[in-house]
C-alpha cells in the first residue's frame, strides 16, 4: 500500500497553495514558493514583498525545417525581459537530467482512453535520461501524488506503469488542482531542470482553483508544462486551457490526430525535454515596476550559418512572493 498525498475538499486548496512554508522546513523546499498567492495578505500588510533570484529558461532553437540547432554557445543568445537586456550568467546545454511530473487523468470521461494513457507514459518514462527523475499525480474529484515504493520518484519505468494499473477511471475532474499540486512535488527536485506531464481531455468540474489562479502559481514555478490532449466528443472536454498554459510555460500542448500513436508524442517531448538550452540571470532592470508584475521575456539567438531559427521559451514569469500567510499541511493515506 503506497503512502499518498491526497487532496480532500477545503483540506487541500490550502495544501497546494499555502502550506509550502511548513513543507520547507521538513523537506528542503525552496524558499521561493512559500504559501499561497491567492490568501489574503495579514492586517495591515498593503505591500508584496519580492525577492531578486536567479530565473532559468529553457531553450529550444530549431531551423527552417524544424530540427534542433545544436552546438551553440552562450554569446550566440540575447535575453530581454520587458524589452531590457539582462545579463546571462548561466549556461547548460545537452542532455542534462530533469524531474518530471506526470498529471494522469483517472476521471470517468477518460474511462476508454486509458490504455493510451499508460502507453504515452511508459513510452516516455523509456525514452528518457537514465538519471531522470520522475512521479505520477492521479486524479479524478481526488488529487493523489503516489509515492512509488516509499520515495518521491523513481527512475524505473515499470513502478510508473504499476501507479497507473492499479487505479480505475471514475468520479469527476479535478485538473487545475492536480497540476497545482505537482507544482508543489516539484519543489522536492533534485535537479534544476522542471517539467510537468499532463496526459488529459482537459476538463475540469471539480477542483477548488480556477484557471486563472493556477496559470498564476505556474508562472511563479519556472516550470515547463506539456499535454497530451486526448480529446474526444465529451461534454466536459476544454483542450483550449491546457494550450494556453502550455504556451505561457514554454511547453508544447499535442492532439493526437486520428491513427497517430500517443506513445510516439510521449517520445517526442522526451526528445524536446533533452534538445534544449538552459539559461540563468538574476534580473537587473532601471524601470520602476511592481514587484509581483508579470515580466515579459524574449530570447533571440544569432547563429550565422544557420538561415532563419524559430526559438521557444516561456512568455514571461511572475516574481515569487518572499513572505505571506501560511496554513497547514494536509496528508492522507491510501
Amino acid at each position: 500500500m503506497n503512502l499518498t498525498i491526497r487532496s480532500q475538499g477545503q483540506v487541500v486548496f490550502y495544501f497546494l497553495l499555502a502550506g509550502i512554508a511548513f513543507f520547507c522546513s521538513l523537506a528542503g523546499y525552496p524558499q521561493s514558493l512559500q504559501s499561497s498567492p491567492y490568501l489574503p495578505a495579514a492586517a495591515g500588510q498593503s505591500t508584496i514583498s519580492v525577492k531578486t533570484e536567479l530565473v532559468t529558461l529553457p531553450v529550444r532553437v530549431t531551423d527552417a525545417n524544424g530540427s534542433f540547432v545544436s552546438g551553440l554557445s552562450q554569446q550566440d543568445f540575447r535575453v530581454y525581459e520587458d524589452g531590457e537586456l539582462q545579463k546571462v550568467t548561466s549556461f547548460q546545454h545537452g542532455d542534462t537530467p530533469v524531474t518530471v511530473g506526470l498529471i494522469v487523468d483517472h476521471s470517468t470521461s477518460m474511462g476508454s482512453k486509458l490504455p493510451n494513457v499508460i502507453a504515452a507514459v511508459s513510452s516516455f518514462a523509456h525514452s528518457s535520461n537514465p538519471q531522470d527523475e520522475m512521479f505520477v499525480v492521479d486524479f479524478n474529484d481526488n488529487v493523489s501524488v503516489e509515492l512509488l515504493g516509499g520515495k518521491p520518484f523513481t527512475h524505473d519505468p515499470k513502478e510508473l506503469e504499476h501507479a497507473l494499473r492499479a487505479v480505475s477511471a471514475r468520479g469527476m475532474t479535478a485538473l487545475y488542482d492536480a497540476v497545482a499540486e505537482g507544482l508543489l512535488h516539484l519543489q522536492l527536485a533534485h535537479w534544476d531542470k522542471r517539467a510537468l506531464i499532463i496526459v488529459s481531455d482537459g476538463g475540469d468540474n471539480a477542483s477548488q482553483l480556477k484557471f486563472s489562479e493556477l496559470l498564476a502559481l505556474a508562472r511563479r514555478s519556472q516550470v515547463l508544462i506539456y499535454s497530451i490532449v486526448l480529446a474526444g466528443d465529451g461534454q466536459e472536454e476544454n483542450p483550449g486551457v491546457l494550450r494556453r498554459l502550455c504556451k505561457d510555460t514554454g511547453g508544447i500542448a499535442y492532439f493526437p490526430q486520428e491513427g497517430e500513436s500517443v506513445a510516439t508524442i510521449s517520445t517526442r517531448i522526451a526528445r524536446d525535454l533533452r534538445e534544449q538550452y538552459t539559461l540563468g540571470y538574476e534580473p537587473q532592470s532601471v524601470r520602476a515596476k511592481r514587484a509581483d508584475a508579470f515580466r515579459k521575456l524574449e530570447v533571440k539567438v544569432t547563429a550565422p550559418g544557420h538561415g532563419r531559427l524559430r526559438v521557444r521559451t516561456r512568455q514571461g514569469y511572475s516574481p515569487a512572493p518572499e513572505k505571506q500567510p501560511t496554513a497547514q499541511l494536509g496528508l492522507g493515506a491510501r
